[in-house]
């Protein structure tokens, strides 16, 4: 397995080296124009984990994996850096990491003990202080970016006692933007929507669920069941906008009874 792996490995860094030499397309390609390419495979892969598909999980991840062997081939070229030196500094990245694997690191309160440690050696790694949300990229959307900001605070402590004290916090938060809604004041209702989202992520990642996961899920059930009721809407010979709310939510509820598992 380890032998075969390696040996197309080594055909994909070939592969590249002609394409970079010969495609037209592949030799125009920079770090910026590859960018959003990048981002779109790593959602298409995403859409497979979710789909629980490991054939369409497969495929993506070749297709993230040309895009990691593009970038090495962009950076060898002006001698910033090239394939060896990416994996070298994961290996190294790895092993530091994980003194509790590799060195003489004891862990006694299991995951939660090895992403505190993991987040503290992290800040160790930089000269001087670094503030310890500055690895959180600005770009990430914001229920992930979120649940990120709040895995980073808790590595250095700041998290609640118990989890459950989240739900007076979700109260709270919830009272704020009623109070909010009878102002008129849409900046401050805003605001107060952003709070409680906020609180809902935080009580998503004390609770194990990852929300964006967890949200994405509902999506594709509310798609379902939307398509659902518009195609019996249809077969009837009507239109939704012929129907009542009742009524829709009548073959709403029908719908329920073809939801899949996701």
């Amino acid at each position: 397995m380890r032998e075969k792996t390696l040996r197309e490995f080594n055909r994909l860094l070939d592969i590249m080296d002609e394409l970079r030499g010969k495609c037209p397309w592949d030799m125009k390609q920079t770090n910026q124009t590859l960018r959003k390419l990048t981002i779109e495979e790593t959602y298409e892969l995403a859409d497979a984990i979710l789909q629980d598909d490991n054939d369409a999980i497969r495929k993506e991840l070749g297709d993230l994996m040309l895009h990691v062997v593009f970038y090495a081939k962009i950076g060898s070229e002006t001698n910033a850096f090239d394939m060896g030196d990416v994996l070298e500094g994961i290996n190294s990245k790895l092993i530091y990491r994980h003194p509790h694997v590799f060195g003489d690191v004891s862990v006694t309160r299991g995951a939660r003990e090895v992403e505190e440690n993991w987040e503290q050696l992290k800040m160790n790694e930089h000269a001087g202080y670094k503030p310890v949300l500055s690895g959180v990229p600005s770009s990430l959307p914001a229920t992930v970016k979120a649940n990120r900001i709040q895995e980073k605070v808790r590595g250095v402590g700041f998290d609640w006692e118990s989890r459950e004290e989240i739900w007076d916090k979700v109260t709270e938060e919830l009272n704020e933007l009623k109070k909010e809604l009878t102002s008129g004041n849409q900046v401050d209702i805003e605001s107060e929507l952003g709070d409680l989202f906020f609180s809902l992520i935080n009580a998503a990642r004390l609770y194990e669920i990852d929300p964006e996961s967890a949200l994405e899920k509902t999506n594709r059930k509310f798609i379902s069941r939307f398509n659902y009721l518009e195609q019996k809407t249809l077969a009837k010979g009507r239109s939704l906008r012929d129907l009542t709310l009742s009524e829709m939510n009548e073959i709403w509820e029908e719908a329920k009874q073809f939801d899949k598992p996701l």
